[in-house]
Order: structure tokens, then sequence, then C-alpha cells
């Protein structure tokens, strides 16, 4: 699209218009813009003829968050505050130095993670006192369950991860925190509580810590706290890279849900990634909304509501996308670099519906007769194997 518009004659920088060339509609902006902003939403800018009628803003991306800075680490969130359609899902970004730490704390929803960069330290203790310790490197996800208290800490090199919870309302900066509760617990009531002198308290932190600076720790081994209870017999963890993907022509797709990380009982998802080209093909989820997290490259999503509604947006790296509840929509790369992305889901269960599939396993001729389209259509569709990635004959180029 951007090799038709004109460009400013003082830049080599090339300026999109709102213009379609294919039919001629639109006009030059010349008020005040953003241009990097519309460079990086072309289909926002330019819609594709197919869009339609109105939906929600279905994006939102970390860049444009507030930053909470603490020594130690920092975080931001993505929640309804921020994109009002998302109330099934809420999501945190965190950083951790060497030794940072996200204080022992719990919630009062489930908190499903994406080690995105370096390792860190989790702990944990159930219900029954029974106790975990693990370290989390790059690609792996932790899971703990509503109530269930935790810590984490950045271990050498520090690290960076993704944090979603099942509730679009949730915020981080609520969390129920035990230098908190400490902090507004009469004195008497603590030294009755633990057995020890009023002065043990002495110098308890004034408020909630949230993230603070320590030194890294030891190795597991020297930090082992034994429970007479045992350790948690259901793990917290997972290795989601490790896990071998399903690989399609077009790119590859990881599912991780309870039915291989059986403590995950109300967050399914799916490491996806499209190679330049490719595209997550024509589906829905008939189980509930789909939260989206983009980890790298580009690419364009349409979301089809019915009644002849439908809207495209762009993705990069940081941003969020969300499809609402059985949604038509696609996911396709537009760039030059594979695009990986997390698909998320308040659920227990991955399940999705192909639109090749529903097709090819319909009589051909209600399909044919519905959609006025010729029998190599369906041909085409009865020697697919239906994969979740696929890749086209073409590649996609913006118009």
């Amino acid at each position: 699209m951007m090799e038709d518009h004109p460009q400013d004659p003082n830049s080599s920088t090339v300026i999109p218009q709102p213009i379609r060339e294919s039919d001629g509609t639109g006009n030059i902006d010349q008020g005040p813009r953003d241009i990097m902003r519309d460079i990086e939403n072309p289909n926002m800018l330019v819609p594709p003829v197919t869009d339609s009628g109105l939906l929600p803003n279905l994006k939102f991306s970390f860049s444009d968050t507030h930053m909470q800075l603490n020594k130690g680490g920092w975080s931001r969130e993505v929640t309804v505050r921020d994109l009002p359609i998302a109330t099934t899902l809420a999501a945190v970004n965190m950083s951790l130095t060497a030794g940072g730490v996200r204080e022992m704390h719990w919630h009062q929803q489930a908190e499903w993670a994406y080690m995105l960069l370096g390792k860190a330290r989790i702990t944990s203790v159930d219900q029954a006192g029974r106790n975990m310790i693990a370290d989390i490197g790059e690609g792996d996800l932790w899971y703990f369950p509503a109530g269930i208290p935790h810590s984490i800490q950045g271990l050498e090199g520090g690290c960076e991860f993704l944090l979603v919870f099942d509730d679009g309302t949730f915020s981080d900066l609520n969390t129920l925190s035990i230098s908190d509760w400490f902090a507004h617990t009469p004195k008497d009531v603590l030294s009755a509580n633990f057995g020890v002198p009023e002065s043990a308290f002495q110098h308890i932190p004034s408020d909630q810590v949230y993230i603070y600076q320590d030194k890294v720790p030891g190795s597991i081994e020297s930090q082992k706290v034994q429970s007479p209870y045992g350790e948690v017999p259901s793990p917290f963890t997972h290795r989601l890279l490790a896990q071998p993907p399903l690989k399609t022509p077009g790119g590859s797709v990881r599912i991780v849900d309870s039915s291989n990380f059986p403590i995950s009982k109300t967050i399914a998802a799916a490491l996806v990634e499209i190679l330049p080209g490719g595209m997550r093909e024509l589906h829905w989820h008939p189980n509930n909304d789909e939260w989206q997290y983009y980890l790298a490259g580009q690419g364009r999503m349409t979301v089809f509501a019915g009644n002849g509604v439908a809207r495209t947006f762009d993705y990069r790296a940081g941003d969020v996308g969300y499809v609402p509840f059985a949604y038509g929509h696609y996911i396709q790369n537009t760039g030059s670099q594979s695009l990986w992305f997390l698909e998320m889901f308040k659920s227990d269960r991955f399940v999705d519906v192909s639109l090749n599939q529903w097709m090819a396993l319909t009589p051909c001729e209600l399909v044919e007769s519905n959609l006025h389209v010729g029998p190599e259509l369906m041909d085409a569709l009865r020697k697919e194997k239906w994969p979740v990635v696929k890749y086209p004959n073409f590649s996609y180029k913006p118009k």
C-alpha cells in the first residue's frame, strides 16, 4: 500500500494516506496526525473493502500502559480499564533484576505465566501444606490456582515474563501481599499469632513492598524447606518449548491446557508460529473469548461479528489482541519474519472450529449452492488436513 502514496518532500519516509487505491475512496490527511502510528496500522488507516460496520477496539499495546518502577524491577498491565472488551482475562508484563523479588503474595484469581526472557525462581505452598520450589527458564509456564500463595525472584541475568489472570478486571497493584497484611495488623496481634515479642516486628515495612531488590538466591538444594506433608502433587510448572510442536507447512503450534498441564483448570493456551506468507486459518472458538499476546513479527487479523460487521487490525510485538466469543477470524503474517503469538482462553481446554473442515465435511451440493462456488473449491478442501496454521500458494501483499 505504501508505495502508492506521496512522500514528504523533506523526508525519505513514505507518508501513508487514507486513500483506497482500488476504488478511489478517501482523501489526503493534511491535518495533525501521528504518521508513525499510521505506518504501523495500515489496515486501520485504509480498511480492506470487506470491512464493514463498527466493532469495539480489539487491540491495545503494552507500550501505552503505565509503567510501575521499583527497585528490583518493573511491571505494566492491560485490563478492562485499557481494553474494555477484554472481560475474561487480564495480563501483567513484568521484569525482575537479578535478585529482584516479586514479594510473597496471593490472588483472588488464578495466575498463568509465560517466561519471555531469562530465569526466575518460584515458590509456593498449597492448601494442604505441601510446598514447591522451582527454577523457570525461557519458554516455561507456571500456574497458581486462585488463593495459592507464591513468590517470584529473578536469577542471574534477571528475567521478563507475562502473567495472565482469569478476570479482566484484575489489577496486580491490588494484590494480597504479605508485607501489606503485616503493615495493617496490630503488632500485639502479630505477637500473639507468632508467639514472639512485639519488638520482632519493629522494622516491618509500612506498606505493600510489591517488588524489591535482594541478592541472587543460592541453589534450589540450599533453599529447600522440607514439608511434613510433602511436595505439591500436581506440578505448578510446564516446559512449553520442550513440548513437541504440531508442525504444518505454514508454521507450528504448541497447545497447553488441562489435558497436558492438569493444574491449569481455568486458562488454556496455544503458542503459535506463522511463517512469512502463512496464516492462522479462518476459524472460531466455541468455548470463550480469545486473548492474544504478540511476541515477535507483525500480522493482521480481521474479526467477523455477523450481520455484515467486520473489522481489521494490525499487530506487532508487545500488542494485545482480543476476539469475542465465537467471532470468526484469522491471523496472517504480514512481515518478513516469523510471527509468534500466544492465544489464551478462560477455559480448561483449547478448542476451535475450522471453517475449512466444516465445509469439507458438509455435502458438496449444499456448500456449492449456498456460496455459489465451483467444485474445484470442494476438491481442494477435501485434500486438506485442516491445519491450525496453513501456508497459501501466494504471499500476502498489502493492497
